[in-house]
């Protein structure tokens, strides 16, 4: 389980990056790159990192389900997502 401070400023990063965006693709687009230096640094998009979206888990993330590869066979076992079942042969 992460720190709830370190999914707390993901999430941060994630509200500022989408306050953000437009401003950011504008100055882009006019070359304007004075200005688009003095925006705030986690307003990049480039800053995100995928973490789960239960357990914070920054490493052995899928993106298909947005959840880690841990927490991802625990809930398959159970049975909790759709279409998915343990292999056997």
């Amino acid at each position: 389980m992460a720190k709830e401070s370190m999914k707390a400023r993901e999430r941060k990063r994630q509200r500022m990056v989408a306050r953000y965006a437009e401003k950011r693709e504008q100055l882009k687009a006019d070359g304007d790159w004075e200005a688009l230096q003095k925006l705030p640094k986690n307003s990049s998009k480039v800053r995100l990192h995928n973490r789960c979206l239960i357990t914070g888990r920054p490493k052995g993330y899928m993106r298909q389900f947005g959840i880690s590869r841990v927490t991802f066979r625990e809930m398959a076992n159970q049975g909790l997502i759709p279409g998915v079942k343990k292999a056997s042969w």
